[in-house]
Parts: C-alpha cells; sequence; structure tokens
C-alpha cells in the first residue's frame, strides 16, 4: 500500500481535488509512521517529514469545531469543519495526522524520534456506530466537509446485520493520507481507491460525526473493493477505557 499525505497549506485553504498534486508527489515511504506504531505494516502512511514527538493530549476537539448546513439524509448535507479560532478548515488537509502536532504553525509537523511509547494518530470520524447514512470526506469538494455518499442517485445507507444496526463500528479517516490510484499495491494487486486511509475505531465510546479522535493502531486490512485497493486500519481510541489492555502486535 502506497498512501501520499494529502497536501498542506494554511487554515482554511479552498482545496477542490484529491489529485497527485493536492496530495504531494513527494511521499514515497508511506508505511513509515504506521511502522512506528506497529511494526510489520506495509507502505500505509506518508513519513517523509511529517510527524512529531507524540504527546497524549486527549483534547483533540477542543481545538476544532464543525458546522451543519442543509437538511440530514439528504443530498445538500454538509458538515464544515472550523478551527479553534472559527476559520474554516479541510479535514483532509489542515488537520495533523500525528495527535499532538499544532495545526497552523507546522506544516508539515515536524518528523516524530522514537520515544518508545505508541505513536498516536488523529482520526476524523465520518460514520457514529450503529448508524446507517453512509457519510464521507468530500474530497474533491472545497475545503472538503463530510457529506453523505451517493450511489447510481441514491443516497447511501448500510444494510443492517442483526442483532445490530447499522456500523459496528466508528467509521473514519486518517487526516493528510490519500491512497494512489494510479500505484499498483504490491499486496492486493489493485490500485488505490483515490480516498484518505479508512479507520475502523473499535472503542466502546459512540462517537460523533465530525469528531477528532486520538486513536491507536491495532492492525491493517486490506480489501479490494470494485477492483481497488481499501486499506482499513484497525484503532482504538486513546481514552478509551480499554485502551492500556490492547495492543497491537510488535
Amino acid at each position: 500500500m502506497r498512501g501520499f499525505p494529502a497536501g498542506a497549506g494554511g487554515a482554511g485553504a479552498a482545496r477542490s481535488s484529491a489529485g497527485p498534486a493536492a496530495a504531494g508527489r513527494g511521499g514515497k515511504a508511506a508505511a513509515a509512521a504506521i511502522m512506528r506504531a506497529l511494526p510489520g505494516l506495509v507502505r500505509v502512511l506518508a513519513a517523509r517529514g511529517w510527524g512529531r514527538a507524540p504527546r497524549r493530549c486527549l483534547g483533540a476537539m477542543s481545538q476544532y469545531g464543525t458546522e451543519q448546513r442543509g437538511r440530514p439524509n439528504s443530498a445538500d448535507y454538509r458538515l464544515y469543519f472550523k478551527n479553534a479560532d472559527g476559520k474554516y478548515i479541510s479535514p483532509f488537509h489542515d488537520i495533523p495526522l500525528f495527535a499532538g502536532s499544532k495545526e497552523d504553525k507546522e506544516i508539515p509537523p515536524k518528523r516524530s524520534r522514537t520515544t518508545g511509547s505508541e505513536v498516536l494518530f488523529n482520526m476524523v470520524v465520518e460514520v457514529p456506530r450503529w448508524t446507517n447514512a453512509k457519510m464521507e470526506i468530500a474530497t474533491e469538494e472545497p475545503l472538503n466537509p463530510i457529506k453523505q455518499d451517493i450511489k447510481k442517485g441514491k443516497l447511501r445507507y448500510v444494510a443492517n446485520i442483526f442483532p445490530h444496526k447499522g456500523y459496528i463500528w466508528n467509521y473514519g479517516a486518517l487526516p493528510q493520507t490519500w491512497e494512489d490510484p494510479n500505484h499498483t499495491d504490491n499486496n492486493t494487486g489493485c490500485c488505490g481507491d483515490n480516498d484518505p486511509i479508512d479507520v475502523c475505531e473499535i472503542g466502546s465510546k459512540i462517537r460523533s460525526s465530525g469528531e477528532i479522535v486520538q486513536v491507536k493502531v491495532l492492525g491493517v486490512l486490506a480489501l479490494v473493493d470494485e477492483g481497488e485497493t481499501d486499506w482499513k486500519i484497525i484503532a482504538i481510541s486513546a481514552d478509551d477505557p480499554d485502551a492500556h489492555k490492547i495492543h497491537g502486535k510488535y
């Protein structure tokens, strides 16, 4: 798997594309960040110059806010992001990949050094647990708000699988990552899906769409969806009561 940093710029910059230019051509060792958290993963995240020594600050959401526009469960619904100063930002480009990185002052942030502790990542929650609407970051719209996905002209909903309802985990993405549609993954034989890398957060809390959660990586799963590589990061929130009991295999 090869993932690129999704580009970085001033907070509130309007970006309209998830193509190679927006995603940053310079990233090559895409797994280095997660490799520090879980050795053995294959090329997952951009690591050239990205990240800094992790800090276990669990107040990530206090740095950001959201603004809803339109009616939920409609094609017009959008969830926009703001920073602590009230400026509109992109969850795809402007929220740091690494927990503890400063949003505006260090883009790209300084590279992390090994500290012996588990590296934490920021996760952008798109779909809360037990909900059905397929929400996702709109990578091709300015400011990349969260919207409901549409397929064949219809809003997408996930089917219930008895006895559960909707998603059985909190589902989202890692900011500043991108699965390259022009790169054939050595593990799947397929190219990337042109989206940020997905995260399945298995903690006990039900999160909110647009929430920024600091997570640690437990594992990774490669899927092939309609001929495209679609990696899923399995993670748990750092503030989950069981987080200290569950670890990736080092």
